[in-house]
């Protein structure tokens, strides 16, 4: 099947970060970034009304307005600690960036290099060690290197699969990580020892050109399906509804 050429890659990654929220229910969708905040917008337009989406700040938002609108239905208060009391009850699914990733799925975005003399400071730990112990986490990677895919993170900030055993049941009951959206594909945490597994590749892109900018072996299959196709409802809503400014393509250029 041709891949029309009207659909570019920022719509596929849309695509793919919206099927994150699949199946989640009622809870908070937390976007972080231009991508997931789409996404989770075209999420409730389609397969998951229930989701509960916020004005990034202390308002529940009862429509569904085009990212960067000033203007939304409020339908609720969330304040700080009220939001913090649904991050540890696991009604919160949030999509983070990461400075850095590796194959267990510990996340940083704290520091690159040693933590004596860092040669970077980034943006601290902030909530990563809560919002993976407590409820599903995905990641979202506009920018899919060796650098930032990583055989060892500098420092954890977000909890992958196997700092989490190693620290126990405390630190396993919760913990999910959901999935990796990259600007080349779609990765998940389903093998036996929880190692990310490549599942899909943006058209286009080659399981080889994945394996090759990314730091560490990765688990695949002989052939490996490429991301879904948007129905042209979901491409309307992406691009009439949601982001009819086209914001999405700044963060992920059509090559």
């Amino acid at each position: 099947m041709t891949t029309p050429t009207t659909v570019t890659r920022a719509d596929y990654c849309v695509l793919a970060c919206a099927d994150a929220w699949r199946g989640d229910g009622e809870v908070l969708a937390s976007p972080m970034g231009t991508v997931p905040s789409i996404a989770a917008r075209l999420a409730k337009l389609t397969f998951a009304p229930e989701l509960l989406l916020t004005d990034g700040e202390a308002l529940l938002i009862g429509d569904v307005p085009a990212v960067g609108a000033r203007s939304a239905v409020t339908e609720g208060w969330l304040p700080y600690r009220r939001h913090l009391t649904m991050t540890m009850g696991g009604r919160r699914h949030v999509m983070m960036g990461a400075s850095q990733i590796d194959r267990f799925g510990n996340q940083n975005i704290s520091c690159v290099g040693d933590w004596r003399r860092p040669s970077r400071q980034l943006l601290g730990a902030r909530g990563a060690p809560a919002n993976t112990l407590n409820n599903p986490v995905s990641y979202w990677i506009p920018r899919h290197s060796p650098r930032v895919f990583v055989e060892r993170v500098d420092m954890i900030c977000g909890v992958g699969y196997d700092s989490a055993a190693a620290a126990g049941p405390s630190a396993t009951r919760f913990h999910e990580l959901r999935r990796v959206v990259s600007d080349l594909g779609v990765f998940d945490f389903a093998t036996p020892d929880h190692a990310m597994r490549l599942v899909s590749v943006h058209p286009g892109v080659t399981a080889d050109e994945v394996r090759e900018a990314t730091g560490f072996p990765l688990a695949m299959s002989d052939e490996v399906p490429p991301t879904r196709e948007p129905t042209p409802g979901e491409l309307r809503l992406i691009r009439e509804v949601v982001d009819p400014s086209g914001l999405r393509e700044r963060e992920v250029p059509t090559a």
